[in-house]
């Protein structure tokens, strides 16, 4: 009985990327007559542009390590909604809703203070020439390396979104209770292998969780994921649950590591957490817990093995998160003077 249940599992899941995947070609047709991106697009008009980046980042990690996870997760909330545009960095106004008060948004970004800094060194060394979309990329690759984490080459050219979709930021987004299968095919959507998914799940070896967040998950199956006979697995639960008690709003923005091991060092840690069922975020642990996880198992445990194919993944799969791009911006959009509000 259990083979033909996980046999069927198996179809669905098969099934449902077929799906996802012929929807994916069909939104990547519409961007083959993106201009490309290059490595050397600032060298001519702005050639100190990743020195400026650089030397700010290291001042904001150095100042606090949880300032590379903000960074991360900036970069990702953006390339999601509208592909890597700096729609996420826009403020609300009268004319404009932002992405920045969409639920999934609205606790959880930090790190625009940062961008705006490093906005504004450029601007006066070389006007009007670095786009937001491209401090943020190179922003994020930055604050990974400073956490110990692996280097790749940033592709530079964006241009700055006139636009932003709060509605986007809704639906495109992966939650922190979400399904497995709904997460696959949120990332299979923007071109994503579920190994890019597993790779770019990594990043949650740094960076913090809000207590509304993973309470669903410390009291509900995290006692059944988790092993019983580790010694460490009840105490750990028990310091969970004291940090986020089971009812109550005023506890909602309380924070604890994503990895309780090694918070602020970006490594493989986070898979051998999920091994050990201890991922606090339904949406982490489902990538080993899931009976439809059979492929995401198998990355879980690949990456716990080999923290240099992790390393190497994350880089490429990095890369292809710049990647994601908005057709319209390249044709309409604009390198911002703050990266907060479109150009008048």
């Amino acid at each position: 009985m259990a083979i033909s249940n996980l046999s069927h599992s198996h179809s669905l899941v098969h099934g449902l990327m077929m799906l996802c995947i012929f929807f994916v070609l069909c939104h990547c047709l519409v961007a083959t007559g993106d201009p490309p991106l290059t490595l050397d697009y600032y060298a001519k008009t702005c050639p100190n542009v990743l020195q400026v980046v650089r030397k700010e980042i290291e001042c904001a990690v150095l100042s606090d390590p949880r300032n590379a996870a903000f960074l991360v997760r900036l970069h990702f909330h953006d390339c999601f909604v509208q592909g890597c545009d700096g729609s996420v960095l826009l403020d609300d106004t009268i004319t404009l809703q932002g992405e920045k008060e969409a639920p999934t948004n609205k606790h959880s970004l930090q790190g625009f203070t940062i961008i705006d800094r490093i906005k504004n060194y450029l601007e006066s060394e070389c006007p009007r020439i670095v786009s937001c979309a491209d401090i943020l990329t190179i922003a994020a690759r930055d604050a990974v390396i400073l956490v110990g984490g692996p280097y790749w080459d940033v592709p530079l050219g964006r241009k700055d979104s006139t636009t932003a979709s709060y509605e986007l930021a809704e639906t495109n987004l992966p939650t922190a209770n979400e399904g497995l299968l709904s997460i696959i095919s949120k990332f299979l959507y923007q071109g994503f292998s579920v190994t890019d998914m597993v790779a770019l799940s990594g990043a949650h070896t740094i960076g913090m969780a809000r207590c509304e967040n993973f309470r669903a998950r410390i009291y509900g199956d995290f006692a059944a994921t988790s092993n019983a006979y580790n010694p460490i697995s009840k105490p750990y639960l028990e310091k969970l649950r004291s940090v986020c008690p089971p009812v109550g709003k005023a506890a909602d923005n309380n924070i604890t590591a994503m990895d309780n091991v090694t918070p602020e060092l970006f490594d493989n840690s986070y898979f051998h957490i999920l091994m050990r069922g201890e991922g606090i975020l339904n949406s982490d642990q489902e990538l080993y817990s899931s009976l439809l996880g059979i492929e995401t198992r198998n990355l879980v445990k690949k990456y716990a093995a080999d923290p240099l194919a992790f390393f190497q993944q994350f880089s490429d799969s990095m890369v292809k998160l710049g990647n994601i791009t908005n057709s319209d911006s390249f044709f309409t959009g604009e390198v911002r003077k703050n990266c907060r509000f479109i150009n008048t």
